[in-house]
């Protein structure tokens, strides 16, 4: 194929992508006649010239197919959920559009292996090299959403009988398959010193926020969207309850949630540092406007938060970015000074010890810390043991028998 708009992609055979679309254009010859057809993604388009096509067992199926199944989530299971989950997940979901075609009891283990190594070596390829850390590292979330959608499916009672003999498909191999390189090494607990450092070069509105997220171990949407009505400054006592829901694509501010991710309402104590804040912001409160945080009366937009994060990530020579740093290094803080995942789950409010353990999992900061104390007890105690004489005192040094110097 000669086309300036396409260029051939290295590793395949009879398939090139669109410069400006991305789409896939392959061919094929059969019968000695040259087929073309354009593809949205590789997978595809390999399956094409491959002349993989569905069988007619897999035709007659009486299984509902991966897009149906997909297509009664979003109208059934999706109104339940937060609009930027619903986002990620649509965007998770475009790679496996390519399975959609398929019944569900053909989406077998076999079958997750050929789509897992094809976008693998896709990835894998120069074409996908991407920009920094930005390159796709595995495919873990598309393989947990197909898990999720699986699992609806299983639960569901649009589906109840024809799932109850099937089985999840995705296996542990495939996760180890789906590795394409090591994920970036980024630190994600803020230590205390380095979150004082931090504060400190954040504009007074957000410095506030970025307090009231640490001392709270908030997410950022939930302190974001903090209300006065949620908090008792007699009786030191405050809900976290409402959250801010944001458009991810231009992270602006679409709606205030009634209800955290949980969907359980967590209590926090008003500490002193925590109501310093608060009375900082009774003087920007605004009647008729219940936020505690918000410029001129609106609420706050997610990326003029990100942009001020990341300013005094950048002015304070931090190895830390995003917003959520300040929840997991408040948990670790939990976990070091309380002892255990008990304060870890009460002061983040979360249900699951595994993910109080994931919030406050040990880093390198406490192996160094903690090498340093044993290296530090080794020392001690060899400076405590008597030293015996070595076995090679009594020997007579040859230089000095030659020099007769010997006593």
């Amino acid at each position: 194929m000669a086309n300036k708009h396409y260029r051939k992609l290295k590793g395949t055979i009879g398939i090139y992508k669109h410069k400006t679309s991305g789409h896939y254009y392959a061919e094929k010859r059969s019968q000695g006649k040259l087929l073309t057809k354009t593809f949205k993604n590789l997978y595809q388009a390999k399956a094409w010239r491959e002349g993989a096509i569905l069988t007619t067992e897999e035709i007659n199926s009486e299984y509902s197919t991966l897009k149906e199944v997909w297509e009664a989530m979003q109208e059934h299971h999706f109104p339940m959920l937060a609009t930027s989950t619903k986002a990620m997940w649509r965007r998770r979901y475009k790679l496996l559009i390519d399975l959609e075609c398929y019944p569900m009891d053909k989406i077998g283990p076999s079958k997750i292996t050929e789509w897992v190594n094809c976008w693998v070596q896709h990835f894998k390829s120069q074409d996908q090299s991407g920009r920094g850390n930005a390159r796709r590292c595995n495919l873990n979330c598309e393989l947990n959403l197909f898990v999720t959608i699986f699992n609806w499916y299983k639960e569901s009672e649009f589906f109840e009988e024809e799932a109850k003999s099937l089985t999840n498909p995705i296996k542990k191999k495939h996760r180890r398959m789906g590795f394409i390189k090591p994920l970036p090494d980024k630190k994600m607990q803020i230590d205390l010193k380095d979150a004082l450092i931090f504060f400190e070069y954040l504009k007074p509105l957000y410095r506030d926020l970025a307090q009231m997220q640490f001392y709270t171990a908030g997410r950022i949407g939930e302190v974001s969207g903090m209300q006065w009505s949620n908090i008792n400054l007699k009786e030191r006592r405050m809900l976290i309850k409402h959250t801010c829901i944001w458009d991810m694509t231009n992270k602006t501010f679409i709606e205030l949630k009634e209800f955290p991710k949980n969907r359980e309402p967590r209590p926090v104590y008003l500490t002193d540092e925590i109501m310093d804040i608060l009375e900082r912001r009774l003087a920007f409160r605004v009647p008729g406007n219940d936020y505690v945080f918000h410029v001129e009366g609106n609420p706050l937009n997610y990326g003029t938060i990100q942009l001020n994060y990341r300013e005094a990530q950048r002015k304070g020579d931090l190895p830390y970015s995003g917003t959520h740093i300040l929840r997991h290094g408040m948990a670790k803080l939990a976990r070091k000074i309380g002892g255990g995942l008990d304060a870890v789950i009460a002061i983040t409010g979360h249900k699951d010890l595994k993910l109080a353990d994931h919030y406050s999992k040990c880093n390198e900061d406490d192996q160094r810390e903690v090498s340093q104390m044993i290296m530090k007890h080794i020392r001690d105690v060899k400076n405590d043991v008597p030293k015996e004489p070595s076995e090679h005192e009594n020997v007579i040094d040859f230089q000095s028998f030659k020099n007769g110097t010997s006593s």
